[in-house]
């Protein structure tokens, strides 16, 4: 039994009671600031006020909204239509005029930057309104409160796809060839889907999200520095938030879509709500069949003492078949006006069967073939997913004070079935040796318990006080057995084979302290977190723990110079820890010379994290963002010697340190009527330091960029088209250099009656979204080029039903990001 610390954590002597001790301490401080703040921000009071004419008065119902559509107060006229909103920030709002499930009235949004505001009379003409709806056409890019938006039903590219061609597509965002996802040059991603984080990484998740179709999504909030009342794991999270029905009555909506290229793909999607003043029930399902492939040559070159000892050529072809299943059930009930309860179970099937056909030629160092091998591998994956979410929301006021408590139980099954058929050959083709006959068999379990609950104070003159706390438990249990049958009976391979059991306890507490002036807003966070990790390999009876604690500070501060000027400065530290794949060293393997393992020494990784925003016009955008790592959890593919043999392995390895500089631009432009383009360019240096495999390298990396531009043209009778262009160049990440690609993306679009649309996309048009790359050490170098499949042709269809009646949320307040709940 071996036990191990990080040394690269912040250690704290005291106790864990001393630790939460100081957690209310650092609370209680927050108290006290802010009613000192409070007795200052009497002068910071604005009201808006109005009178309405010629209807009844006595049914009516204001509803006040701010501009990010949260319901903030609601009043009631009197006896002569007048009504009166007090003690209102300063801000942009509109307001809803009700009489019923009808909305009367929708006003244009208001700025309040007096201290009393009084609008003209409003004018109720029944007779000609039965409801009105307002459609609100949404950008493809947004930002509030530090959070880039992507509206994903807004881009015609996304027609057909699945959620990780959405990830692809994203403005910073990238995908390697190990199907990690990096966003802004920075690894090592915190995905949640509604707001809940996502155990799996790597290529499960990438399963996971190559079965989600784009058509159940809403929206995918990209948070770069995410503040205190956020989990502190993940450099950077991307939050995947899937579609709820809003409207009252019954409603829902249908898609399906057919993509062709060299293999077919296919996406369908269903959703039903129904919703009244007290029950909102809805389910949904989505089904995804999907079929790709990849074709990867690696050209391999090992060296002894600077000289060429011998190379590897591969031709590596992979074809993807997956059939996924997912959907959700659930309710919501209004227990009174102030108690809202809501549960929702949801699942997912996933059956992913890659093939792989390898083909390697050996080499001498006068670059002779010696030998050829060819491997073909087959494998029968099934993912299993249930979860299970209990939520309770206590509404303490109309400004939007509330507590909220949510309990979840997720649990995922994987069964895996490998085999591996590798046959040598001398150059005339004839057998050398016996064939090798390698198969697996992977029996996973991952169990989660969460349970946290979150307060939130909204208090007069801009005041808001957020706090709460989080427990989870982890538990995987990953049992893998390898046999070689190239003989008779079976024989079991101890090497390869091994049993892994991850526990996992944290426990955070948070506070977060908000206040707003006439043109600052400040936040204040601090958030603390207990870490118990606990790896056990029973193969070799080989234990690894950690347990730690740390302190995770976030601050901002936002100054609004006018109506059109904002400058925001964000801080946070963040720690990103080691996941039980990265941590489990069972190996899965690819073909004869390579696999993949992961590393039970792993550190957990912390950063600093420093923002500076400015925005004009709430549209034109520019981020300048730094961050320091420390322990940077890196994905490597090194050589090793195994029973005398060269062999690729592919692992997380921690780099002493590493520094991303960056400059974020998004420029949306206005043409004409019909044409609207969004521009984003990240501009970005990643500087690393560490040694892997005997090979140092000190402060290196390069300066680079992605740029992504999409053009909407309305052609009028509703129709519109779309062409999206991507670049990026090359880039230097850690030991290697990635090389520059391009892609074009096509769409067109043609809505009928509002209730239902047609698509047509042509992905990838030039076949240009292909990846090449170099990996160099000391005594070994690598290039490889990735094609996947170009010019995918994909027909959608959709289909809304059902009433068009909106209502109000029923989720008052500014932290809709603290509410995960099931809808």
């Amino acid at each position: 039994m071996r036990t191990q610390r990080n040394p690269c954590t912040i250690m704290l002597s005291h106790s864990i009671k001393r630790s939460i001790l100081v957690v209310f301490k650092s609370l209680s401080l927050c108290l006290l600031a802010t009613r000192l703040l409070a007795q200052q921000a009497q002068k910071n009071e604005f009201t808006l006020s109005g009178k309405i004419a010629n209807t009844e008065i006595s049914t009516l119902e204001i509803h006040l909204f701010n501009a990010d559509s949260q319901l903030i107060k609601t009043e009631f006229p009197n006896q002569q239509g007048e009504f009166n909103f007090e003690a209102l920030p300063k801000g942009a709002y509109y307001f809803k005029i009700r009489r019923g499930q009808a909305d009367l009235y929708n006003s244009e949004v208001i700025q309040v930057t007096q201290q009393h505001i009084v609008l003209p009379e409003i004018r109720i003409n029944e007779q000609r309104l039965e409801t009105v709806v307002i459609n609100r056409s949404r950008p493809y890019i947004e930002r509030h409160d530090g959070k880039l938006i992507l509206n994903v039903e807004s881009s015609l590219q996304n027609t057909g796809g699945s959620a990780l061609e959405v990830l692809e597509k994203a403005p910073g965002v990238t995908v390697d060839g190990n199907n990690n996802i990096i966003l802004r040059g920075k690894s090592n991603i915190l995905v949640q889907i509604d707001g809940k984080n996502s155990p799996l990484t790597g290529e499960e998740l990438a399963n996971y999200l190559r079965g989600l179709p784009a058509s159940a999504i809403d929206k995918i909030e990209l948070i770069t520095n995410p503040s205190a009342k956020y989990d502190a794991a993940g450099t950077a999270i991307i939050n995947i938030k899937l579609k709820k029905g809003t409207n009252k009555g019954t409603n829902g909506s249908f898609s399906t879509a057919l993509g062709a290229a060299r293999y077919l793909k296919n996406n369908n999607s269903f959703s039903i709500n129904h919703r009244n003043d007290k029950l909102n029930l809805f389910a949904n399902y989505n089904f995804a069949y999907r079929e790709a492939y990849n074709d990867l040559m690696i050209d391999r070159r090992f060296y002894k003492e600077g000289h060429l000892e011998k190379t590897f050529i591969q031709d590596n072809f992979f074809k993807f078949s997956s059939r996924n299943h997912n959907g959700k059930i659930g309710f919501d009930y209004n227990l009174t006006d102030k108690n809202l309860v809501g549960a929702s179970v949801s699942f997912t099937s996933n059956v992913f069967k890659p093939f792989g056909d390898s083909k390697t030629t050996l080499m001498d160092s006068d670059c002779q073939p010696l030998n050829h091998t060819a491997t073909l591998s087959q494998t029968d994956n099934i993912t299993k997913n249930i979860s299970a979410n209990l939520n309770h929301k206590y509404r303490m006021d109309t400004l939007g004070s509330e507590l909220s408590t949510d309990f979840d139980f997720i649990r995922y099954i994987n069964a895996s079935n490998q085999s591996f058929d590798t046959r040598t050959s001398d150059n005339n083709g004839a057998p050398i040796g016996t064939p090798y006959l390698l198969k697996g068999k992977t029996d996973g379990d991952l169990n989660i318990y969460a349970l946290k609950s979150d307060w939130i104070k909204i208090l007069p003159r801009g005041l808001k006080l957020e706090t709460g706390f989080k427990t989870s438990y982890v538990k995987s249990d990953n049992d893998i057995k390898f046999y070689d049958h190239s003989t008779s009976p079976a024989v079991p391979d101890s090497n390869k084979s091994n049993h892994y059991i991850y526990q996992e306890y944290i426990h955070a507490a948070y506070g977060n302290v908000t206040k707003k002036w006439d043109k600052l807003k400040t936040v204040l966070g601090l958030r603390i977190e207990n870490t118990n990790v606990t790896g056990t390999q029973l193969t070799t009876d080989q234990i690894n723990k950690r347990k730690y604690t740390q302190l995770f500070p976030s601050v901002v501060f936002s100054y609004e110079f006018t109506a059109d000027h904002n400058l925001e400065v964000n801080l946070s530290r963040r720690i990103n820890r080691p996941n039980y794949q990265q941590l489990n060293p069972f190996k899965y393997y690819i073909n004869a010379t390579t696999y993949r393992v992961g590393n039970p020494d792993l550190n957990a990784q912390a950063s600093q994290n420093y923002e500076l925003t400015y925005s004009f016009k709430g549209k034109y955008i520019a981020t300048l963002s730094y961050s320091k790592i420390s322990d940077n959890i890196t994905t490597v593919v090194k050589p090793i010697l195994e029973n005398g043999e060269n062999i690729n392995v592919q692992t997380e390895e921690n780099l002493k340190s590493a520094a991303y500089y960056s400059l974020n631009l998004i420029a949306p432009l206005k043409l004409t009527n019909w044409w609207d383009i969004n521009n984003n360019a990240n501009f970005y240096y990643g500087s690393y330091t560490g040694n892997v495999s005997g090979t140092q390298i000190n402060n290196i990396g390069n300066f680079t960029l992605d740029i992504n531009s999409i053009h909407t043209l309305k052609l009028g009778k509703n129709f519109a088209a779309e062409l999206a262009a991507s670049y990026k160049a090359t880039e230097v990440y850690a030991f290697a250099r990635i090389s520059p690609y391009w892609n074009v993306n096509i769409g067109l679009q043609k809505k009928f009656k509002e209730k239902n649309s047609l698509k047509l996309a042509l992905t990838d048009a030039f076949n240009s979204n292909n990846r090449k790359g170099l990996t160099v050490y000391n005594n070994y170098e690598e290039n490889f080029k990735s094609r996947r499949e170009p010019r995918i042709l994909t027909l959608s269809y959709s289909y809304n039903f059902g009433s068009s009646k909106s209502v109000q949320s029923r989720k008052t307040g500014a932290a809709e990001d603290l509410r995960q709940r099931a809808e």
